[in-house]
């Protein structure tokens, strides 16, 4: 917000987050973009700043500001690889260690697999070290600068050599004694081999390389070939032919050939590509391209191979597609764009089922698999057809298990000779079911009792296309989030969720036209499938894609799509994609809206309509009831900031919890609330959420069933008008808890519009205040009616609560007939019963004052900006660290002060004892009612300095943990007062 007469944003801070979230404040796609621009544009900042003060040899601020950057940025693996080469330089390699198993773990990352080793020899934890590096070079072609190390660790612990492999078949093995080389099980070489040896024809196919002296393994061995030989790629067309690019993260600096075509065209790949968007740090994909004109006219399908044989991601490929990207190729009537459009309606008529049969394509995962299996064995009848495609699988063990259940007559399979993706493998099970209805079902999900019964409920009329049940990971059918991903449930809270949908819906309810099914379980009528055809294999290669263009085909020819919401399906899905994927994802979705133009603009209105809100709703009410047991409930009502606020009723949830009560939460959206429960077993329950006032029957018969006993008033700010009268509608007792001066004070924390404490003057002058400074109140009131309003309401509560002694004087001062009670948040300990801490100095004669929290300008933003200056102006010994945030860090970090950025609340104390400060500072200019801050500052055993001002001055003389200072102290006289005090 700004204030009045001013073209500058107001830095106060005082309005929670009033102005962008809250009742009736939108926050758009462009506002959102904003913001994570401006956070991007920090980051990479301080990415960049880290950079060049280890390229100085700064390591310690080098650290920093990388660790400022990997704050702002936590998923970003560049940043953590940054910092962690950082640590390891300048010794903390605790530190570095911890990072480098991150990206290990994460990216499978062959740099931080090696450097792992370097950490636990400089830990001297060197047979660590050793068998760490026997893994790495058993899956990654070495790292050359390692070899050296590899040779000492080798000698230090009497191994008899080692060994590493590279995706041109040489196979390094450094030891002068005789050896054998065995490729799954088989001899290929026995003698003396110091040096380099070529792997005979067709070694990339094996699974296993094992380099022995006698019964004893070289290090490095057995080698993992399909992990030396992994390949991230990706093919697409282009108006002007194909393109695409390869690279193999366990051997990167390999340069690669490709063989296109029937022919095998052999093509070296020697440029590297610049705009791969690759999650993985260190990427080193290679580009290629082929003329349109190279390829032989009417080519239907190209097929592209890596140096191994294998097809890249994408291949092989329809050059055709390139039509739909150029203005000037003409487009083949086969791939001529069917824009969406208002489809002709089919007639509801009733129709029996021709029979049923689940095709489930198969990969990878055995574990996974099986049980998907087993669970569809244990729920389906004997008269359904289980169709199981292996496509492939490069693990013999599920091979073997697939073939005992066809001789057992289990499952129909069908086996490829090579991996043909998932189109093609659904394919062959349509055409094997010809006739009847089917589903085709992920083999990473699992399905429980009835689930086929209810889908067949459903599928009963000739409208019906295809039909998608709920699922943890299912896009548009997910839940309960439909937004975020949500967590894998075990298989008995998924079949606990099966059964509430079960008994929640009724198959002819939700008729909810969908714009698309989804192919983790997506049943599909028979009449459906002789109308519509196969699924485009041509055109989506392995897959992703092809059930929307489906879908999209069924649709123009009358038929529907429906969600099955009396049916829960959990999907395991895949945690994380790797930059093939990604890239075949972003391919597909160019081809799906050029094939059907408005496709995602479709999507993007089913999103926004929420259809399908009121059903996940409903499940999430469901469960919160079944939580709930027969406990009375109580609901704090907060604003959507967190802070200090949100982590006062954390505490409080935690304390009518131990009561027994069932303790929810009241946050304000943009057009209504949320609701939460706030207990330990919780788990989460996005849908909860109301639009007001249209909602309001709704949501206080919601609070009656779940036998609302009192409410609790923790902040208002953001909220629904109604919400204030919410305790009268429900018919229950409420309690107010005061966290800020909003009661009496529109601009919330008793700041002027100059940015000075106000002092409480008299109500004329608030009134004056306000009509030239502005409100920060989201409603159009005079001081004096929120006082009269105010006094009603504290009038009618159960009680009023308050942290500190300071806040009740304040409160009682405005409001004379209350009795406030003093609820300290946290039990603060006196220094008697502590030793003292006495700052000292830095080793470098550097006074530190560290200060914590997100700095407004009530704060004390202006005290920090002005002390940063005369230190700066002046060269004092001092600095100034903020962990933290700012509405403004560069203001600060201009004039030299080093801002941590945000951070979580369980490494606060630890990353304020990292910054060695020699005394703390709550630079707060108005009164603080308790101060979560000054808390982490003792805990991290420092003395706090703070302004004789509110419950952080009052918690400092009552402890003697500090010292008090004047507020409006020149901070000249501050600095030289805290000089002269220290030394």
């Amino acid at each position: 917000m700004r204030e009045k007469g001013s073209d500058q944003p107001d830095l106060t801070g005082t309005t929670s987050r009033v102005n962008f979230s809250g009742y009736g404040h939108k926050v758009t796609d462009a506002d959102r973009a904003q913001w994570r621009d401006v956070m991007n544009a920090r980051a990479q900042e301080a990415f960049h700043r880290g950079q060049e003060f280890v390229k100085k040899g700064n390591l310690e601020d080098g650290i920093f500001w990388l660790e400022r950057a990997h704050r702002m940025a936590r998923k970003s693996p560049n940043v953590t690889w940054a910092l962690a080469l950082a640590y390891l330089s300048a010794g903390h390699l605790d530190e570095s260690l911890v990072k480098l198993e991150s990206l290990h773990q994460q990216y499978d990352l062959r740099e931080a697999a090696f450097l792992e080793a370097v950490c636990l020899v400089n830990i001297n934890q060197k047979k660590e070290a050793l068998n760490r590096l026997g893994c790495a070079l058993g899956r990654f072609h070495v790292v050359p600068e390692m070899t050296s190390l590899i040779e000492d660790l080798v000698k230090q612990f009497k191994r008899d050599g080692w060994c590493t492999l590279s995706n041109s078949g040489v196979l390094a093995i450094h030891t002068q004694k005789d050896i054998q080389i065995i490729c799954d099980g088989k001899e290929v070489f026995s003698g003396k081999a110091d040096g380099l040896y070529s792997l005979p024809k067709g070694w990339s196919s094996a699974r296993c390389l094992e380099v022995k002296r006698g019964q004893k393994h070289l290090l490095g061995s057995p080698i993992n070939i399909a992990s030396i030989t992994r390949c991230e790629s990706l093919v697409r067309a282009t108006a002007s032919g194909l393109e695409g690019w390869l690279w193999y993260p366990a051997d990167p600096d390999h340069v690669p050939t490709i063989h296109i075509g029937p022919q095998e065209t052999p093509q070296i790949v020697s440029e590297y590509a610049k705009d791969v968007d690759s999650d993985q740090p260190l990427p080193r994909p290679r580009i290629f391209r082929i003329e349109l004109r190279k390829i032989p006219a009417r080519t239907k399908q190209v097929m592209i191979r890596d140096e191994h044989g294998r097809p890249l991601v994408g291949a092989p490929l329809n050059p055709d597609i390139g039509a739909l990207f150029s203005r000037k190729r003409k487009t083949p009537a086969y791939l001529r764009p069917q824009p969406v459009e208002e489809w002709p309606v089919r007639p509801a008529i009733d129709r029996k089922s021709r029979g049923w049969a689940v095709i489930i394509p198969v990969y990878k995962d055995e574990v996974k698999t099986l049980a998907c299996l087993r669970s569809v064995f244990a729920t389906v009848g004997p008269d359904v057809s289980i169709i199981v495609i292996d496509d492939a699988t490069p693990e013999p063990a599920l091979a073997k298990k697939l073939d005992d259940l066809r001789v057992e007559k289990r499952i129909t399979l069908i086996r490829h000779k090579e991996n043909l993706g998932y189109p093609a493998s659904v394919n062959d099970g349509l055409r094997l079911a010809k006739g009847r209805d089917v589903v085709l079902l992920n083999s990473d999900t699992l399905v429980f009792p009835k689930w086929l019964e209810r889908l067949e409920k459903r599928m009963k009329t000739t409208d019906v296309g295809t039909l998608t049940p709920f699922s943890n990971d299912a896009s548009i059918l997910s839940y309960p989030s439909v937004k975020e991903r949500n967590p894998i449930p075990s298989s008995k809270q998924a079949k606990a969720i099966d059964r509430l949908c079960s008994r929640l819906f009724k198959s002819e309810e939700a008729r909810i036209e969908l714009p698309t099914a989804n192919g983790f379980c997506m049943a599909i009528s028979a009449e459906c499938l002789e109308e519509t055809g196969l699924f485009r294999e041509d055109v989506f290669s392995l897959g992703y894609g092809e059930e929307n263009d489906f879908c999209l085909r069924a649709s123009a020819l009358g038929f529907r799509h429906y969600p099955a919401p009396d049916v829960f399906v959990a999907h395991f899905g895949s945690v994380s994609f790797g930059s093939s994927r990604k890239a075949l994802i972003t391919r597909n979705l160019s081809v799906l809206e050029a094939l059907h133009p408005g496709y995602h603009a479709l999507v993007g209105r089913f999103i926004r309509s929420d259809a399908l809100g009121g059903l996940r709703r409903a499940i999430d009410a469901a469960r919160v009831e079944k939580l709930r047991g027969s406990r009375p409930s109580i609901l704090l009502i907060q604003h959507d900031a967190g802070g200090g606020v949100g982590k006062a009723v954390s505490e409080r949830a935690a304390d009518w919890e131990e009561k027994g009560y069932f303790v929810l939460s009241l946050r304000p959206t943009e057009d209504g609330c949320w609701i939460e429960p706030l207990q330990k077993e919780s788990s989460s329950t996005p849908n909860m959420t109301f639009v007001l006032p249209q909602e309001t029957s709704t949501f206080v018969a919601l609070l009656k069933d779940l036998k609302l006993a009192q409410i609790e008033w923790h902040h208002l700010v953001g909220h629904a008008p109604m919400i204030r009268q919410l305790h009268e509608k429900v018919g229950v007792p409420y309690s107010v808890f005061v966290h800020d001066y909003m009661s009496f004070c529109p601009r919330i924390s008793l700041l002027n519009g100059e940015g000075h404490y106000c002092g409480e003057p008299e109500l004329s002058e608030c009134e004056n205040c306000i009509n030239t400074s502005g409100s920060y109140l989201d409603e159009s009131i005079t001081v004096s009616k929120l006082l009269d309003r105010s006094q009603k309401e504290f009038q009618k509560a159960k009680n009023i609560m308050v942290p500190s002694n300071d806040t009740a004087r304040r409160m009682k001062r405005h409001f004379p007939f209350i009795e406030p009670e003093v609820h300290f948040l946290e039990q603060d300990i006196l220094e008697k019963n502590r030793a003292g801490e006495k700052g000292q100095l830095g080793a470098d004669g550097i006074l530190r004052i560290c200060v914590v929290g997100g700095i407004s300008r009530w704060k004390g933003y202006d005290v920090l900006l002005q002390m940063a200056s005369e230190i700066k102006k002046h060269s004092l010994p001092i600095e100034i660290v903020l962990v933290g945030h700012t509405p403004d860090d560069e203001g600060l970090i201009a004039q030299g002060v080093k801002v941590t950025g945000h951070y979580q609340e369980e490494e606060a104390v630890s990353l304020i004892k990292q910054q060695k400060a020699t005394i703390g500072f709550i630079p707060s200019i108005s009164p603080e009612t308790w101060c979560y801050a000054l808390t982490l500052l003792w805990k991290s055993d420092l003395r706090v300095l703070c302004f004789n001002i509110g419950a952080q001055a009052e918690r400092i003389q009552r402890t003697g943990r500090g010292m008090v200072l004047p507020l409006g102290m020149p901070i000249e006289m501050l600095l030289r007062f805290l000089l002269r005090e220290i030394n």
